[in-house]
């Protein structure tokens, strides 16, 4: 299967420093610093990054459901809110918020639910963000 890749630098300190992220098809670029993170400064963040990620991961994981049941769906619209928060001494993300709406010929309110529900729990990123192992490896310059 695919190994999709992303970069990211920064430079300085936390509170002054800046920094860059792309994505490896290059896609995007973006610039991100303190204020963009932890107040409403400009540029991106990596919990925007995550929300964008998981919102289109899931999205796609519900129309495949739905599809894959007889029910192609017209639209599956998602928004992902990413709780970023102080926690002790540093910060954590405590919440994702999925909120999503559906175009749906031929099902009711309750089957869709349902179809939702799964996607949550099945679409790789959802699976991702409830613990995987995470390898490092590390150079010193």
């Amino acid at each position: 299967m695919a190994v999709r890749s992303a970069s990211a630098e920064w430079e300085g300190n936390l509170a002054q420093g800046k920094g860059s992220m792309r994505l490896g098809s290059g896609a995007f670029t973006g610039s991100y610093s303190f204020s963009s993170r932890f107040q409403e400064g400009q540029g991106t963040n990596p919990e925007e990054l995550i929300g964008a990620a998981h919102a289109g991961c899931f999205s796609m994981a519900l129309a495949h459901g739905l599809a894959q049941s007889g029910h192609t769906p017209k639209r599956i619209a998602t928004t992902a809110k990413v709780h970023l928060e102080k926690v002790g001494e540093g910060f954590k993300i405590t919440a994702i918020e999925l909120e999503t709406e559906g175009d749906v010929p031929g099902i009711d309110a309750a089957t869709f639910q349902t179809f939702a529900d799964d996607a949550k729990r099945n679409c790789p990123v959802s699976q991702l963000l409830t613990g995987a192992e995470i390898k490092l490896r590390a150079k010193l310059v």
